[in-house]
């Protein structure tokens, strides 16, 4: 019996999902040990993550569209438009870590935290969307979890207002049109072995520099 996309999508999420100590910030941001300036650097960080991601979906989104996959076209739309909301929800936290517009325009990315947007823009010009969206629906499960323990411990550890935590509720909260648009884009073009096991390496790597990105951080 063929696998269906909502099978494929859980199976490849379980089989990349990080370890529990894969990520050392995220805990101690939780139990409050983590320092303001460690929280003002993920805001930084995460100021050129957004941007180039915006771009890189939006690009995958005209791909597709080109190449008459309106269901890949549909959901990179919808993330490059999630994106744009995040990024404007993002100058909250960063004004609640203390940080103005001059911090951001001062501010110097780190090689192993930006190495994600990269990856997701080489994914742009080089994988199959339906691959990449694959792949990325499962990073997004551990990225969603990562900002529901954030948002909880921004309010309960270091007193952030509702708004200041906006940019990590709109990841944490699930998104049934968001589903129903990857499962439709990952049905669209992911039909064999060689596909998926091709889905899994994306997967696997942005996993890796999710990971990447966190540490970086936490070692500073």
């Amino acid at each position: 019996m063929a696998v269906t996309a909502r099978e494929l999508v859980e199976r490849i999420t379980a089989e990349l999902a990080p370890a529990k100590d894969a990520n050392r910030l995220v805990p101690r941001i939780a139990n409050g040990s983590a320092t303001v300036h460690a929280l003002a650097a993920l805001a930084l960080e995460q100021h050129h993550v957004i941007a180039s991601d915006l771009r890189a979906f939006a690009f995958l989104a005209d791909r597709s569209a080109g190449a008459g996959n309106s269901a890949c076209a549909e959901f990179f739309g919808s993330l490059a438009t999630g994106e744009t909301l995040a990024q404007e929800r993002l100058g909250a936290y960063a004004a609640a870590c203390g940080l103005d517009a001059d911090d951001v325009e001062r501010y110097e990315p780190l090689a192993g935290c930006q190495a994600y947007p990269a990856y997701a823009a080489w994914l742009a010009l080089n994988g199959e969307p339906p691959l990449v969206t694959l792949a990325l629906t499962a990073n997004f499960a551990a990225w969603g979890g990562y900002c529901a323990t954030v948002a909880e411990a921004l309010r309960g550890r270091y007193g952030f207002s509702d708004e200041a935590c906006g940019f990590f509720d709109f990841f944490a909260e699930p998104s049934p049109d968001l589903e129903r648009q990857a499962l439709a884009a990952v049905a669209s073009g992911v039909r064999t072995e060689a596909e998926t096991a091709l889905a899994r390496r994306y997967g696997r790597l942005l996993q890796t520099y999710e990971a990447m990105f966190w540490n970086t951080l936490a070692d500073r």
